[in-house]
């Protein structure tokens, strides 16, 4: 009875199911990153600990994408793509301020 007709489950009505989607692929926001790239904070994300659970263990990190990678081969394959240029031309311009804003707004 049903069949291929039967309703769909409840997934469509499940918060939790959507929260998972929304921050599954989730990614540092460009003024974050920004401040990555400062000097002092830039030798914190390329020295971390080994951790297991990240790719790599942790130790193949791009700091202006905010991503890690398995090895060393391919996070040099990526330094030299145009996705990993274009986010460091990104990364590197100034963000806005509040104020800034809430000028523009006016």
């Amino acid at each position: 009875m049903g069949g291929i007709y039967k309703r769909k489950g409840n997934s469509a009505k499940n918060k939790f199911h959507h929260r998972i989607l929304k921050t599954k692929s989730y990614k540092r926001a460009n003024d974050q990153i920004h401040d990555d790239i400062k000097p002092e904070n830039v030798q914190k994300w390329q020295n971390q600990p080994i951790d297991e659970t990240l790719p790599g263990l942790g130790q193949y990190y791009c700091v202006s994408c905010a991503r890690y990678f398995v090895n060393e081969e391919s996070i040099k394959k990526h330094q030299i793509s145009k996705q990993h240029k274009k986010q460091d031309k990104r990364v590197k311009e100034k963000p806005y301020t509040h104020m800034e804003a809430e000028l523009a707004g006016k």
